[in-house]
Order: structure tokens, then C-alpha cells, then sequence
């Protein structure tokens, strides 16, 4: 007969709620063996210390000890193990039932049957029962038990195979389900957690976009008032004040704009942008091209940070400098390009992080367009910085 190989599946499977399903009912598990072990026990005879007695007894014990062994955990067995006690299980059942004169012999061989198909593949399972059917029948006819029903219930001892079969590909499905939702709650959850490391990122990009700027600014110039009172130059102190307040309030202007954008799934680009233009001082100072699209809320948010980010930017590095804004829509991309032109006001030096730039990329990477800044070296506006954002779509 060629080497057998019984199937391993996991005593247990666990839920994708975290409960243990048992692969069989514990009820099952060991009320049906005891009951078997019980009938055989009752009504098997002859039972005796000598003689054919003694020989189904011990045959009954070595039953008994078969049918007991089905609640080893089934995973902590040796496959040659396992085979070879369903072997020696056949054998055992087929000797009972030709030694015995009567009881419940035959019981041992259908459930061993059946459990051989619980626990092998297909193909094995039905050798073996094939196997135990022919045992079976052939020992009740070689002890002389030639009837007709003797002999139909030993060869029908391996039916049961078919019941087995049907009980393990029931749980291999269930099995397959409660992976399957597993898997799904395992990629729900990496979904939920990289929407929640997106999230964190957009919100830190606004954060250092209306605080890191503005508190850079002021602790500059309250260094600076700390080092002027020492010299008693209050026209300077004054000064420094007033810029420190200035930076406060456009702070506070810019914190305004991105609570409400934080607020608002989705904000009129052209008229949101107008109106930060104006609030920052550059009145009249978008120009808009071709026609307005339905821009998904993502689009339009992003596009506002940028643009706010280069006001920003305009205003400490280029004070006093005119702010032009262009928005146009072509070729199924929304282009935004804020420009400034050369300073007009003393610049302060050191103000920022240096973060605003990797921020407007972080946005525009995220959008799938380009990003492009840098000086404005011909034009009306040369001497100025330009921002350009292309977001596709």
C-alpha cells in the first residue's frame, strides 16, 4: 500500500473577531467515541479471562483505545503515527467482529471509517475505507458468518468514509471563509492606518503652515527687543514691536482660513483664492483662464495651501513687493502660479523653517501634478519669485 499522508489543518480556527470556532464540537468530540466504547462494552460478548473470551477482550480493549485516540489534539500527531493507527484500527475492528458472537462490534469499524475520512484527502480516505469494508466482509465470511446481512454490514463498514469527507470539506469551507475575512480585516486595517498617517501628515503640513512661519517671525523679533532695550533705541524697539504684532495678526488671519478649509469639504477655488489675496493686501490680483471645472475637494485644498504657503513666502521674503495670481484650466490640468516681484521693504533675515517648500511638494506629490519654484528672471516680474502647481484632472 503506498505511504499515506493524513491532512493537517489546525485543531482550532480563530475568528476574525478574535473566538476560538473548534473544528468539531467538544460534545461531538467525546460523546460519540464514550457512546461507542459504552455499546461496545454492554453488549459485546463473550468477555472472559480465557479462551475466546479473553480474545475479544482484548480485541474490545484494543478498540476501545483506537476510538479513545481520536481526542489526541490532531496536529500534535506524527502523520506515520496517524496512519498507522488507523491501520491498526481496521485490523482491530475486523478481528472483533469475527471473534465476537454477537454485540455491537461492527460500530467501531463505521466510525473509524468515518473519521478516516475526516482526517485524510479524498483519495486515501476512500483506499483505506475500501480497505476496511473488505476486511470486514472477508473476516465474517471466513469465521463462517455467510448471511446476507452479515456480510452487507461488513463490507458496508467503509461508508462512512463518505460522511467524513463530507464533514471535513464542510469545515476546510468554513475555514476558507473565516481566513478570507481575516485577510479582509487585516487590509482594512492597513487601509484605516494609512489613512490615518496621510491625515497626520496634511494636518502637520497646516500646522507649519499658519504656526511654524508666524512663531519664527516673532521669537526673531522679541530676540530682537530684548537686545535693543539694552541699547535704549526705542524707535527701533517700536520697531520690532509693530513687526511682531503684524506677524500675530497675519497668523491669526491665516489660522482663520485653514480652520474654515479644515471645516469645509470642499471651497470655492476661485473665490477663496480672491479672497486670500485680498485679506493679504494684494487686491484685483487673480486672473483667471478658461472655464471653471468641478475640482474634487482634495484639488482645491491643496491648491489653496500652496497658494497660501507663497504668500506666505512673498511676504517675508519680498515685502512690500506686488503679488500677481494666475489660475488656468487646459488640456485637462488646473495650473496655479503665484508670482512677486522684488522687495520695496527692508527684509528681515533668518525668519523660517525652511519647511514650506518640502510641504507645497508633499501636496502636490500627493496630487500627482509638478512643482516648480524658483527666481523670475525675465518680465515684468524679474527679481520676483514664482510658484507654479500643475495638478492634472
Amino acid at each position: 500500500m503506498p505511504a499515506v499522508q493524513p491532512r493537517r489543518r489546525p485543531a482550532a480556527l480563530v475568528g476574525p473577531v478574535g473566538g476560538r470556532l473548534p473544528e468539531r464540537t467538544n460534545r461531538k468530540q467525546w460523546v460519540l467515541p464514550a457512546a461507542v466504547i459504552v455499546a461496545g462494552i454492554v453488549t459485546i460478548r463473550p468477555l472472559d479471562v480465557s479462551g475466546q473470551g479473553l480474545a475479544v477482550a482484548l480485541l474490545l480493549l484494543v478498540n476501545c483505545a483506537v476510538m479513545a485516540a481520536r481526542l489526541l489534539p490532531e496536529t500534535g500527531l506524527p502523520p506515520r503515527f496517524t496512519v498507522a493507527w488507523m491501520v491498526s484500527g481496521i485490523l482491530a475492528a475486523a478481528a472483533l467482529m469475527a471473534v465476537s458472537d454477537s454485540g455491537t462490534s461492527y460500530l467501531f469499524a463505521f466510525f473509524l471509517a468515518a473519521y478516516i475520512g475526516y482526517r485524510l484527502d479524498t483519495g486515501p480516505a476512500l483506499a483505506l475505507a475500501a480497505a476496511c469494508g473488505l476486511l470486514c466482509g472477508g473476516a465474517l465470511f471466513l469465521v463462517g458468518e455467510r448471511d446476507t446481512l452479515s456480510l452487507a454490514t461488513g463490507l458496508a463498514t467503509g461508508a462512512p468514509v463518505l460522511a467524513g469527507i463530507a464533514g471535513r470539506s464542510r469545515n476546510e469551507a468554513t475555514q476558507a471563509v473565516i481566513a478570507a475575512a481575516e485577510a479582509s480585516e487585516h487590509a482594512a486595517r492597513a487601509e484605516a492606518r494609512t489613512a490615518v498617517l496621510t491625515e497626520r501628515g496634511r494636518i502637520a503640513r497646516d500646522i507649519h503652515d499658519v504656526l511654524a512661519h508666524a512663531l519664527a517671525g516673532v521669537n526673531m523679533q522679541l530676540e530682537l527687543v530684548d537686545a535693543l532695550i539694552e541699547t535704549g533705541d526705542l524707535d527701533r524697539v517700536r520697531e520690532a514691536t509693530g513687526k511682531a504684532h503684524s506677524l500675530v495678526k497675519d497668523s491669526l488671519r491665516q489660522a482663520q482660513w485653514t480652520v474654515h478649509a479644515l471645516r469645509e469639504d470642499s471651497l470655492p477655488l476661485v473665490e477663496s483664492l480672491a479672497a486670500m489675496l485680498d485679506s493679504s493686501g494684494h487686491r484685483n490680483a487673480l486672473t483667471v483662464t478658461g472655464t471653471v471645472p468641478e475640482l474634487p475637494a482634495q484639488v482645491t485644498q491643496g491648491l489653496l495651501r500652496i497658494a497660501q504657503e507663497a504668500l506666505t513666502n512673498a511676504a517675508r521674503h519680498a515685502p512690500g513687493g506686488a503679488v500677481g495670481a494666475h489660475l488656468t484650466y487646459s488640456g485637462g490640468s488646473t495650473t496655479l502660479m503665484i508670482s512677486n516681484r522684488p522687495a520695496t521693504e527692508r527684509v528681515t533675515e533668518g525668519w523660517g523653517s525652511g519647511m514650506g517648500l518640502i510641504g507645497m511638494r508633499e501636496r502636490v506629490a500627493l496630487l500627482g501634478g509638478a512643482l516648480t519654484v524658483g527666481p523670475v528672471t525675465t518680465g515684468a516680474d524679474r527679481g520676483g519669485w514664482r510658484v507654479e502647481a500643475v495638478i492634472p484632472g
